[in-house]
C-alpha cells in the first residue's frame, strides 16, 4: 500500500483486524506494519488510539447497522422487508459481532456502541412487524424475540446448513407475523 491511506483504510483494515483478532489487536504499529505504511499514517488520522476505537465503533455502527438497514430498505419494493433482513443476517459470518460484543465486556465505550445498535436494530425490526400489520405490543415482543434468536446465532460457532438454515428462517417468520 502506498503512504496515501485515508482514514477509512485505516478503520476497514482495524474492522478486518478486530474481526480476525479481537480488541485486543487494534494498535497502531501492527496495524501499520499490516498494511505497508509507518506508524506516522496512522497518526495523520487519529489523533490517539482512543480516537481510533471511537472511530472503529462509529464504523461498526455504519456497516453492521446503518448499510444493512439500509440495504434491505432499497430492495423491499420487491420482497418482505423482513424477509430480507432475516436472509441477511442469518446468512453471515458474524466474526465481527461478536468480537464487538467482546470488546464491550470489558470496555464502557464498545459498551455503549453495542447497546446503541442493539436499540437500533430492535427498533427497526419492531418498525417491520408494525407495518405488517401487529399491533405495538406484539411487534415489540417478537422483535425482542427475533434479536435474542439473532444475538444467539452470532454468539454460536456453528453456521447450519443451508436446507436447516432455510426452514428456521421460514418458521421464524411465521411465528413472528401469525
Amino acid at each position: 500500500m502506498t503512504d496515501q491511506l485515508s482514514a477509512k483504510d485505516w478503520l476497514d483494515q482495524g474492522l478486518k483486524t478486530l474481526a480476525r483478532n479481537g480488541f485486543t489487536a487494534l494498535k497502531a504499529e501492527p496495524l501499520a506494519k499490516a498494511m505497508g505504511v509507518s506508524r506516522g499514517s496512522f497518526y495523520w488520522h487519529f489523533a490517539d488510539i482512543g480516537a481510533f476505537h471511537a472511530a472503529i465503533l462509529k464504523q461498526w455502527r455504519e456497516v453492521a447497522a446503518e448499510q444493512i438497514i439500509a440495504n434491505v430498505e432499497a430492495a423491499s419494493n420487491h420482497e418482505n422487508p423482513l424477509t430480507l433482513l432475516l436472509r441477511r443476517v442469518f446468512g453471515e459470518r458474524l466474526a465481527l459481532e461478536n468480537a464487538v460484543r467482546t470488546w464491550a465486556s470489558v470496555d464502557a465505550a464498545a459498551r455503549a456502541a453495542v447497546q446503541a445498535i442493539d436499540q437500533r436494530r430492535l427498533g427497526y425490526v419492531e418498525s417491520l412487524l408494525r407495518q405488517s400489520g401487529l399491533p405495538a405490543e406484539k411487534a415489540r415482543a417478537r422483535a425482542q424475540i427475533l434479536y435474542w434468536a439473532f444475538l444467539g446465532f452470532a454468539l454460536s460457532d456453528r453456521p447450519l446448513p443451508k436446507a436447516r438454515q432455510q426452514a428456521m428462517l421460514e418458521e421464524m417468520l411465521r411465528i413472528a407475523t401469525s
